[in-house]
């Protein structure tokens, strides 16, 4: 952690009296979706009433959904979510895998950041659920004499319900500073060639450690609801982009890879196939050896942990599956800093020498 008091200088020419001030710098800031504080029922009960809540994420309106979210969904959800990370729990440090691999993930950022600026920059992670909270550590940030921010949601496609509410967070702490620093957001880098290389290297080493090639390499993404599409939401596209400039890197023919997606909730459509149904599918056509990989996560977490590692699965080995392998999300991973590196770099241009 940056020491601010060892850093703070009063102004020159300022009278002996004025408080010091902290030496500007330029602030990195990643985020990512949050994780429950424990995974017990107010614990998670806290956490899933701010996601839900959010109109990003169910843009239901608040008469027709609240009552629903309040009396009925946090009265059993609790239960059944926090069983489900009690099943992924790193209980040796008390806090989930995601909290885990981000705060791997700032260090391994903090790290190479000085290396190439020094003290110029300060690298820090928040929540968009959770703690710690983006108000907190924007605070922070400004007090540590930040006055210049880069935002940077670690969601490699763009969303509504990822980067967008992450970004709308970040503005609205910005709403409560009075000495406001400079601000900007990264754009989506889905696309970065050594973002693509980072995910082939990860498929690449996976596949050199099996006996026989999977039939098929499912790029499984998070779903949402095929309304957000259609109201301009860019997700789907990007996804499919991802996967073909993934295909395109590896060399495979396209009958060798496939997009689909997870985590479904609620009643109305939502971009299909559903991995959970589509596995299953390609179980029967007698596709008996699959490889899932998670390219819009950058840190396993519930969903892939869980959701793909446990569910999906289960659901490709009860249609007649037979061998199942997972391939881990980029997380700290050398090739995966890199490459935010250079998002980031790109992005810097003009606020750093």
């Amino acid at each position: 952690m940056l020491d601010t008091a060892k850093h703070a200088v009063r102004p020159e020419h300022a009278p002996s009296d004025h408080p010091a001030i902290p030496a500007a710098k330029v602030g990195v800031l990643l985020a990512n979706l949050g994780t429950p504080d424990a995974t017990d029922y107010w614990s998670m009960r806290r956490y899933l009433n701010e996601f839900l809540s959010d109109k990003r994420v169910i843009d239901y309106p608040a008469w027709k959904w609240q009552p629903l979210l309040q009396l009925i969904i946090l009265t059993k959800r609790p239960f059944t979510s926090g069983a489900a990370y009690r099943s992924i729990w790193n209980t040796e440090k008390d806090e989930s895998p995601l909290m885990t691999i981000t705060k791997d993930q700032t260090a391994a950022m903090t790290a190479a950041m000085a290396e190439r600026y020094g003290d110029q920059v300060m690298v820090d992670f928040c929540m968009r659920y959770g703690n710690p909270s983006t108000k907190s550590v924007v605070r922070k940030m400004v007090e540590a004499g930040c006055q210049k921010i880069l935002f940077v949601p670690l969601y490699p496609q763009q969303a509504g319900a990822t980067s967008a509410t992450a970004n709308d967070q970040f503005f609205r702490a910005l709403m409560e500073e009075k000495w406001q620093p400079a601000a900007r957001t990264i754009p989506a880098y889905f696309d970065h060639p050594l973002y693509i290389d980072a995910l082939a290297q990860s498929v690449e080493r996976a596949y050199a450690a099996m006996d026989s090639q999977p039939d098929i390499l499912v790029c499984s993404y998070h779903g949402m609801p095929k309304r957000y599409l259609l109201e301009g939401d860019p997700y789907h596209c990007q996804c499919q982009k991802n996967t073909r400039l993934l295909k395109e890197r590896l060399g495979w023919a396209d009958d060798k890879i496939v997009t689909t997606f997870q985590s479904v909730f609620g009643t109305e459509e939502w971009l299909r196939p559903y991995t959970v149904e589509h596995v299953a599918e390609l179980a029967k056509q007698g596709k008996k050896k699959i490889a899932v990989i998670a390219p819009a996560f950058s840190a396993d977490c519930i969903e892939t942990l869980e959701e793909i590692n446990e569910e999906i699965k289960e659901s490709f080995e009860h249609a007649g599956g037979e061998e199942f392998t997972y391939i881990p999300c980029l997380n700290d991973d050398a090739a995966h800093i890199k490459a935010l590196m250079a998002v980031v770099e790109d992005n810097l241009k003009g606020w750093l020498d």
